[in-house]
């Protein structure tokens, strides 16, 4: 009885992160088409929701680098992994409430990694090979191609359209396609973090001796991550919303669409490859390769974004260590 009611806890918990992490991530899907007049923030969120909860159902791959491509899993416990959470949503609220567009994958992933290192084999217990391949690269490029990529595709939309004689006709129309741009990047987006999610309650199963093996994603674990998430995204995360929308880069239609296009099909291709990356920088680093052809960034906000993204890994990790210590102290 005591341990399926903490296995039940355990899953809560895990739920209580994706539910926070859908309306902390929200202003990632619906920034552009909000600052751009496309959609109201309302529509904006609503379209957000169904295609994250479609999304989550498109592969397992990212869950199953998680559960088996960064650490060993035997050293996962439901010690661990209740640290490990209670980490990332301390850190996905601090920074939400400061308005920081930071990384929830990332917080997840630090706190995972903290935890193992003071639980299993210390720092033995870490695939460092598969951290530094499928973590920190991606942490390091996918902004970076994500705003050339926008960038790129802002630049061919500006010769295309620079004859145009009817600005006001074009933009309308932008926009209405913005639609469909915005609902790539949110099924996009629940394609990819709702499986980190996915992947720590197959942990927290295998802990228990629920399933033997970490390889396959139950169907029922899917269904329920793709609902919080949903849930969370119709929550809605104003603060980070203004701060994406407004405050980051000055956008019109195209450099909404072309944001859009770029990190939504940046994060379906991580996704495919098993890639957990930050949908936050793919987002932002898009948003700043559209505004810069505009010359709009805003580069004391980028400055504060960077720096959140560097600390979020090393952050959680430490948090993580601690918050197991004082656990297994307290209550093993």
């Amino acid at each position: 009885m005591a341990l399926s009611f903490f296995l039940l806890a355990l899953i809560a918990v895990a739920l209580i992160f994706e539910f926070i992490n859908g309306f902390h991530d929200t202003a990632n899907v619906v920034a552009t088409p909000i600052a751009t007049r496309s959609l109201s923030p309302y529509q904006a969120i609503i379209i957000a929701a169904i295609f994250n909860f479609i999304g989550a159902y498109f592969s397992t791959g990212v869950a199953k680098t998680i559960t088996s491509g960064l650490f060993d899993a035997h050293f996962v416990t439901h010690a661990l992994l209740a640290s490990a959470l209670i980490s990332a949503i301390g850190w996905n609220l601090i920074t939400w409430w400061l308005g920081i567009p930071s990384s929830s994958s990332h917080a997840l992933i630090g706190s995972l990694i903290g935890g193992v290192i003071v639980s299993g084999d210390g720092f033995a217990a870490i695939k460092w090979s598969g951290l530094f391949q499928k973590v920190v690269l991606p942490m390091l490029f996918s902004p970076i191609v994500a705003f050339f990529l926008a960038l790129t595709i802002m630049v061919i939309m500006s010769l295309v359209l620079r004859k145009n004689t009817n600005p006001r006709k074009t933009n309308n129309f932008i926009r209405e396609i913005q639609v469909l741009s915005s609902s790539l990047l949110a099924f996009s987006h629940g394609s990819n973090d709702s499986q980190k999610t996915m992947a720590v309650i197959t942990l927290a199963l295998f802990s228990f001796g629920v399933v033997s093996s970490t390889s396959a994603i139950p169907g029922w674990v899917v269904i329920i991550c793709a609902m919080a998430m949903a849930a969370g995204t119709l929550a809605g995360g104003m603060r980070i919303i203004k701060t994406l929308s407004s405050r980051l880069a000055k956008l019109k239609p195209a450099n909404g669409f072309s944001a859009e296009l770029s990190s939504g099909a940046l994060i379906l291709a991580a996704s495919h490859f098993g890639l957990p990356v930050s949908t936050t920088q793919a987002a932002s680093g898009s948003i700043m390769g559209a505004g810069y052809n505009g010359r709009g960034i805003n580069w004391m906000v980028v400055r504060s974004m960077v720096t959140a993204w560097f600390l979020t890994l090393p952050v959680t990790a430490l948090l993580s260590a601690a918050i197991y210590k004082v656990v297994i102290l307290v209550f093993l």
